[in-house]
């Protein structure tokens, strides 16, 4: 596994006197607007990322090679005067141990992403208040990263970045901008916080943590071990499949972890698959032809 998994990240004003968390590649592509040249999509996508690379999220003190690798691309689909209609695809990742390869976690590409701007205005964020919703929108993403980044690491280890991310959806409901409530549909930000903080989808985030640390992690040393070990924690994704089918924590899941699991299956040690497969086939039809793609 030789991939490359960037970031993009977005900042606002917080907390300093520590190390920044986040090492941001952003970017802000205006193609479809037929005006990409114009220069207020230039001094939007600088803001964003010093507003990214510049900014403390959290009181942890991190050096600079545990920064998370990120990436926002802000797609701009029409835009009138200080208003822009735009979507956001966002990406994280974290290396594994004892090598060079990066593994995606988090991918989530936003669709409802309106917001107002204009050139140089001040970018604030405020963890209790509601600025705008450019800044929600980003501030929200970065606190997913942060949460499912930590939850890789220790079980639960990412809970004071969801409950942050949850405080952002709370306050932002009173404004009109779409993804903050549950009537915006099935894929939403506010139906993937909810999943996350919601005891039926306890045994996800024990997936999240099994599959990186006991799983990826461990394969330096012991790679069939470790592909057992991420062997069940499909199996348990399946479990809680059979509980709530068709949720959206698994669409995002498999949205970063696919191409990455067709790899693990398909090299190395031989393990008893059979299962596997037909576990994903189960919980992530959507990926069939990754999946017979898987030798066994």
């Amino acid at each position: 596994m030789h991939r490359v998994f960037f970031v993009i990240t977005f900042v606002a004003f917080f907390v300093s006197g520590y190390a920044q968390e986040l090492n941001c590649n952003l970017v802000v592509n205006a193609q479809k607007t037929g005006n990409e040249n114009v220069q207020v999509f230039r001094t939007l996508e600088r803001q964003l990322t010093e507003f990214v690379n510049n900014t403390t999220w959290t009181n942890k003190d991190f050096k600079p090679q545990e920064r998370i690798n990120c990436s926002m691309i802000i797609t701009i689909a029409d835009y009138d005067t200080d208003v822009f209609q735009a979507s956001i695809q966002v990406q994280s990742s974290r290396p594994v141990f004892n090598s060079t390869y990066s593994t995606p976690v988090y991918n989530f590409n936003d669709r409802n992403f309106t917001f107002q701007y204009l050139e140089f205005q001040n970018l604030v964020f405020n963890p209790n208040q509601y600025e705008s919703n450019l800044v929600s929108v980003l501030t929200y993403h970065i606190y997913m990263i942060l949460g499912m980044d930590a939850d890789t690491f220790q079980l639960n280890g990412g809970d004071e970045y969801f409950k942050q991310a949850q405080t952002i959806l709370n306050y932002s409901q009173q404004e009109n901008f779409k993804g903050w409530k549950l009537e915006d549909g099935t894929q939403s930000r506010f139906v993937l916080i909810d999943n996350l903080m919601s005891p039926t989808f306890e045994q996800f985030r024990e997936v999240m943590y099994n599959y990186h640390r006991n799983g990826l992690d461990v394969m330096y040393e012991n790679p069939k071990k470790g592909k057992q070990e991420i062997a069940t924690a499909i199996g348990t994704l399946e479990k809680l499949h059979n509980k709530r089918p068709n949720s959206f924590l698994m669409r995002v899941f498999f949205d970063a972890k696919s191409d990455e699991i067709e790899e693990i299956f398909s090299d190395g040690p031989n393990v008893n698959i059979t299962n596997v497969v037909s576990s994903l086939n189960r919980i992530a039809p959507t990926y069939a032809s990754k999946w017979r793609n898987i030798s066994y």
